[in-house]
């Protein structure tokens, strides 16, 4: 009968081939991300007063509204990428 290495080995200091990890690598999923950092990147772009949502300046709204969006780009990418790479 043998015996399987029980070395002391952290799960951290193994490798992702040691834990059955598929290396994800790149996607085009990824890009997407771009997209939202494009849409917050140049201030100019977004920095004027009209038109105000319930009082409150384009400015203000605006970066709010990417918080939500980038919320929901993020769990897109995380839920394509995670199902793209079970397979």
């Amino acid at each position: 009968m043998s015996q399987q290495n029980t070395s002391p080995l952290n799960l951290s200091q193994r490798t992702n081939d040691e834990r059955g990890e598929a290396n994800p690598g790149w996607s085009w999923w990824y890009l997407l991300f771009l997209v939202q950092f494009v849409a917050v990147i140049w201030p100019p772009f977004y920095n004027k007063v009209e038109p105000s949502l319930g009082g409150m300046p384009f400015f203000y709204w605006y970066q709010l509204l990417w918080v939500i969006v980038g919320a929901i780009l993020t769990a897109i990418v995380y839920f394509a990428t995670d199902a793209q790479y079970r397979r």
